[in-house]
């Protein structure tokens, strides 16, 4: 009698979960990864692409954001291939994928600093911006009422997450994550049409901002970092790739290329048009979220604040979502904490404190963008997916893909060393006249 050894799984994940089954939570359809990443890229910062481009001009600000569209895009389909890159495993994590490509030591030092900075990054920015548009919404809405503290109303929009924070997983912030994403295309067409109807301002300007040399330098810098901190969703690609079931015969990759196809053709209709046609009717006046400079219709107005807000609660929950796993899950092996509710809820409730203490700290919205897209998101989403498709993949030395990836690291290297400079130096600048928790 001949004996076979069984077939070898189809999926095998590359971190233990202590968790939860991988079968319960491997249900995604390929347009879960749409609006995923839709709700992960298109942020608060679409509203500040006008501001960029008042520091970098037409035509500089113009190429930096296609130049920025495309190789992002590049990258996006990096990390979707590399995600089932060994056969019968799948790295779920943007960390587990750097310990393949880096090794098991250097890869966490490398990877998890940048993600990390990513994730916490932007939920610090969506607390300040759920705050500031929740504040002008209800003060468009309601002329007669008692003014409130900016601070007050981050507190507002930062204790909803106490409660949401305590959703399981991917799949359960499923329908938070699609009314995002149906916001952020609707306040974003909001952005740019009212500027359209508006018309240019009177005795509108294009010509560069006028400040010192070095401050200029600074706010030009710092403009890279908003424009990248706009294409963030590879932090979280791993992450959402995760949730869909995948088979030799249909892997993973397909649906979810599909599904970034889809993201970034919202992202483009959302991007460029806001860019544009905001620079355009404000010229280098513009303010650093573009709704603050449209007043009328003002229930049109207030209504894409309301929109911004609802959108930006389900960014924060997408970004969230990995670092309370990385919490959970650091608890459980090095505190031995057992896993259950009261993990959740001491875990997830610190986080959520964490951020809205930092984000009512320091709420400048701009440069907060520049800083944390240069640092963080310009590794992640610019350069890191094409180093380790060099060491995986290993193409052809002067070969098509061997220069597009070596001219994306050095490009995004550039962004991210201007933009971390341009973002604190501008931190501090501005805090230097800001008085804290007003």
């Amino acid at each position: 009698m001949v004996t076979t050894s069984p077939p070898p799984p189809k999926e095998v994940v590359s971190d233990d979960k202590w968790k939860e089954d991988q079968d319960t939570t491997r249900r995604a359809k390929w347009w879960y990864s749409t609006f995923h990443t839709v709700t992960a890229m298109i942020g608060a910062g679409v509203l500040s692409l006008p501001y960029a481009m008042a520091y970098l001009g037409w035509g500089p600000g113009t190429m930096v954001l296609a130049i920025s569209w495309c190789m992002t895009l590049n990258t996006m389909w990096q990390m979707i291939q590399l995600h089932e890159c060994v056969p019968g495993t799948r790295f779920d994590r943007y960390i587990d994928l750097g310990r393949h490509a880096f090794g098991p030591k250097l890869g966490p030092w490398i990877v998890l600093p940048q993600q990390l900075i990513v994730q916490v990054g932007c939920d610090i920015v969506y607390m300040v911006t759920g705050g500031k548009c929740l504040k002008k919404f209800v003060e468009m809405a309601c002329a007669n009422c008692t003014p409130i503290k900016q601070s007050y109303w981050i507190v507002i929009f930062g204790s909803l997450h106490f409660f949401l924070s305590q959703l399981p997983n991917f799949n359960s912030v499923a329908g938070v994550s699609l009314a995002a994403a149906v916001m952020s295309l609707s306040y974003s067409t909001i952005a740019w049409a009212g500027c359209l109807s508006k018309g240019r301002v009177e005795n509108v300007s294009y010509a560069y901002k006028k400040t010192s040399p070095a401050d200029y330098m600074f706010r030009v810098f710092n403009a890279l970092g908003q424009i990248s901190f706009a294409f963030a969703g590879h932090a979280v690609a791993l992450e959402i790739q995760a949730t869909i079931p995948s088979t030799p015969e249909k892997p993973s990759r397909i649906p979810m290329w599909k599904g970034a196809l889809g993201a970034y053709f919202i992202n483009a209709i959302c991007y460029f048009p806001v860019a544009l046609i905001g620079y355009w009717a404000f010229g280098q006046d513009v303010d650093d979220n573009v709704l603050m400079d449209l007043k009328k219709p003002s229930w049109l107005i207030a209504a894409a604040n309301l929109m911004v807000v609802v959108h930006v609660i389900g960014s924060y929950q997408v970004y969230a979502m990995p670092v309370f796993d990385m919490l959970e899950s650091l608890m459980v092996k090095k505190v031995n904490f057992p896993p259950g509710i009261a993990l959740r809820l001491i875990t997830r409730s610190a986080y959520v404190a964490f951020t809205l203490f930092v984000g009512v700290t320091f709420p400048f919205f701009g440069d907060l963008l520049g800083f944390f897209g240069g640092f963080g998101f310009a590794p992640t989403s610019y350069f890191l997916p094409s180093i380790m498709w060099l060491i995986i993949k290993k193409p052809k030395r002067f070969g098509l893909q061997w220069l597009v990836n070596w001219v994306c690291i050095f490009i995004g290297m550039f962004i991210m060393l201007a933009s971390t400079v341009g973002g604190f130096r501008n931190i501090i600048t501005d805090a230097s006249t800001y008085r804290f928790y007003t």
